[in-house]
Formats: C-alpha cells, sequence, structure tokens
C-alpha cells in the first residue's frame, strides 16, 4: 500500500507547489498565530486555489471558536478541519457537523493509556492523527519536531484511518512506517531549515523516500 503524506505548515506559493508536485496527498495550512507557520484566511485562499483536485487541504486549528472556523470553512478553500487543541468528542462532532467537513483530531502520545484516548473520539471523526506530547515550555501542541515511541502504535486498530506525526524526517520516515505501521504520515518541521521556512529538497526527498521504501 502506498503511504499517503501531508505536508503541514505550507506559507508560500513555492513551497505548496513543491509540495504538490513531490506528490503529497494532504497539504496543510495552520491558523494558529503562536505558530511561525500561522498564515491568514485571505493567504490560505490564494495557496489552496493552486493546489489541483485530488490533493486534499486541510485547516489545522487550535481550541478555534465558531467565529474563527465558520470564517475558514466558508473562505479558506479547505477540505479539511484539523483539530489540533484539547477538543473532547462533543465539540469534535459539533464542529463535524456544522461545517459540514471532514475532522482530523490529533491526540498527544507518550504511553499506551494516550491512545486508549482516541476509543472516545472514534464515532466522530474521520481521521486521527498521533502526535508527540509537546515539551514543557512549547508554545504549540504540534511541529516541535519530538518523536514519540513508534511501537505503541504496532497493531493499533480503529474504525478510522491514522496520520503517524511527530519528529519525522525523510531520514527516519521509512523506519517509523515499518514500525508503527502507517499508512499515512505527516510532517512540518522535519522538512524545514527554521520553524515556518520549508527546505524543497527536504520536501522532496521525503516525498521520495517513501516512493522507494
Amino acid at each position: 500500500m502506498k503511504i499517503q503524506t501531508k505536508i503541514c505548515g505550507l506559507s508560500t506559493p513555492e513551497f505548496v507547489d513543491c509540495a504538490v508536485d513531490a506528490g503529497a496527498a494532504m497539504v496543510g495550512f495552520v491558523f494558529f498565530p503562536p505558530s511561525p507557520r500561522s498564515i491568514s484566511i485571505g493567504e490560505a485562499a490564494a495557496l489552496t486555489a493552486r493546489v489541483p483536485d485530488g490533493v486534499k487541504k486541510v485547516a489545522l486549528t487550535v481550541n478555534a471558536g465558531d467565529e474563527l472556523l465558520a470564517d475558514i470553512a466558508a473562505n479558506a478553500g479547505v477540505d479539511i478541519l484539523q483539530l489540533h487543541g484539547s477538543e473532547q468528542p462533543e465539540r469534535v462532532f459539533e464542529v463535524r457537523h456544522t461545517y459540514n467537513l471532514p475532522v482530523i483530531k490529533a491526540l498527544p502520545v507518550e504511553d499506551q493509556v494516550d491512545l486508549m484516548v482516541a476509543r472516545g473520539y472514534d464515532g466522530v471523526v474521520d481521521y486521527f492523527l498521533f502526535d508527540a506530547k509537546p515539551p514543557k515550555d512549547a508554545t504549540r501542541p504540534g511541529g516541535n519536531a519530538v518523536a514519540f515511541d513508534w511501537t505503541l502504535l504496532k497493531g493499533f486498530s480503529l474504525g478510522k484511518p491514522w496520520l503517524l506525526a511527530g519528529g519525522l524526517t525523510p531520514e527516519n520516515v521509512a523506519e517509523a512506517v515499518q514500525i508503527s505501521g502507517a499508512h499515512m504520515v505527516d510532517v512540518s518541521s522535519g522538512v524545514e531549515d527554521q520553524p515556518g521556512i520549508k527546505n524543497l529538497d527536504k520536501i522532496r526527498a521525503f516525498l521520495g523516500t517513501l516512493e522507494s521504501s
């Protein structure tokens, strides 16, 4: 099975075009001001307009209010909402049905107990995203270049598909997929020169590694 890749935190036409041309299945845009990857809805609309049919456009939010979510859903040109905060199942259900868009729920993982939390969301999400728990001094819940123990996911099954995230790079993604059994992966910091600044060669290398593995 081909591994599907989401390249997240894209902020320029050059980054978007590179991700699409290299074969990304999903491209992600961040709407969370503490992140160095955050963009405006107007900027996102210009970027999503460049994305061809067949590549999913994902809006990453963190505990977003209804006003922001409504604006994103109506004006950013995205296909999927990614909830990367502490949203509970009831809130995820509300968001999914209010805005009529598929939802990715990101969950932080450190041990097996954290994975069990996903069971409570299984009926209200379209995808899960498993990311490492952020460092204690982190200002954002993801994109911190931190990995978790991939063996925790080996043999773990849910009713919905899931993406592996956290600390993935062109150098370790093939191993991460092999160990975890992931069919989908998400990368942001692992293809950057510095937070928010993507490296085109790293994007191509990340996707190329999965094509050849």
